[in-house]
């Protein structure tokens, strides 16, 4: 009982991804200019969508709850990561580590699903308009967005209280750069196989399920997009659904390798390095991708920005 109890009361130890060499000062102030760029980006969106009321309609409801699902997601390994660089400070304590892994589960879970959802709402646009205000309204906008939090956070709720439940009695040093589910199945003395093939259930709804979906919209949009007579039509939506496919693959590419591989074929770094796609990059790419590049967005941001500078003349 006392060795369970000191297993439960013990910190972990968090390699991170910089040493103190030149080159990792480098990628440290790279990691830190990232990650200013995508809390910005994603705040901006989010200003964006709630100020400007021509963008108060189903398609971008989800878009402001993917940004910000990105800035928390983000927050939730880049600041501590950073402050241990400058502290020289690689430890993390067991409740703050749950909270990585309870957090880092919601926002992955929550925005596989969203984007899914996001799929949806395009497919529903390019390929039956007459049928968007039925299909696509603010209730189910509403409900999309709330469903893939909520889903997100009891699958969360579950893994994580089975994570933490295992008994960690080898080394607490992991060479990551926070609290990961497969990372810390590593350090376990226990057998988790059964949990492990639980994980793959959860895989197949939270990756597999949600991918199939995007992918089989996308090519459904290809299609509608290529019987369209308009050259400029077509070179734009073929453009628009290259982009999106490009970030859906680097989020859950990495995602899927990481989740969906037994334990005994994790190695040290590995996991750190596909990480940082879904948790560092992707966030960083998706309010460019999804809506920067958008007519109706850039338009609402130079509105804004006349508006600021016509009150300052004032």
């Amino acid at each position: 009982m006392g060795r369970e109890n000191q297993t439960f009361s013990s910190d972990f130890i968090l390699l991170g991804l910089f040493s103190s060499s030149q080159t990792s000062l480098i990628f440290f102030s790279l990691i830190f200019i990232i990650f200013i760029m995508t809390v910005t980006e994603n705040a901006v969106m989010i200003l964006l969508i709630r100020r400007e009321s021509q963008l108060h309609t189903p398609m971008y409801f989800p878009l402001s709850h993917l940004s910000f699902m990105d800035i928390l997601h983000t927050s939730n390994t880049v600041p501590k990561m950073i402050t241990d660089f400058l502290a020289g400070s690689r430890i993390i304590s067991f409740a703050g580590c749950g909270f990585q892994i309870f957090l880092s589960l919601t926002l992955l879970g929550g925005e596989c699903l969203l984007l899914a959802a996001m799929s949806y709402d395009r497919y529903i646009a390019i390929c039956h308009p007459l049928r968007y205000p039925i299909l696509m309204n603010d209730n189910v906008s509403v409900l999309m967005a709330g469903g893939s939090w909520l889903v997100g956070a009891v699958n969360s709720i579950v893994h994580t209280a089975f994570t933490l439940h295992f008994p960690f009695c080898a080394s607490r040093t992991t060479d990551h750069f926070f609290c990961e589910v497969p990372a810390m199945l590593v350090l376990s003395c226990v057998d988790t196989t059964r949990y492990e093939q639980g994980g793959y259930v959860s895989g197949i709804i939270f990756l597999l399920v949600p991918f199939s979906l995007i992918s089989a919209s996308y090519v459904q949009i290809l299609l509608t997009v290529f019987q369209m007579q308009s050259f400029e039509a077509r070179k734009k939506s073929f453009s628009t659904c290259f982009f999106h496919m490009i970030v859906v693959i680097m989020y859950y590419g990495p995602f899927i390798f990481t989740y969906m591989r037994p334990k005994k074929y994790h190695t040290p770094g590995q996991d750190k390095f596909l990480a940082i796609f879904y948790t560092i990059l992707t966030p960083s790419f998706n309010p460019i991708i999804y809506s920067i590049r958008n007519r109706d967005v850039l338009e609402a941001m130079k509105n804004m920005l006349k508006s600021k500078i016509f009150h300052k003349k004032l």
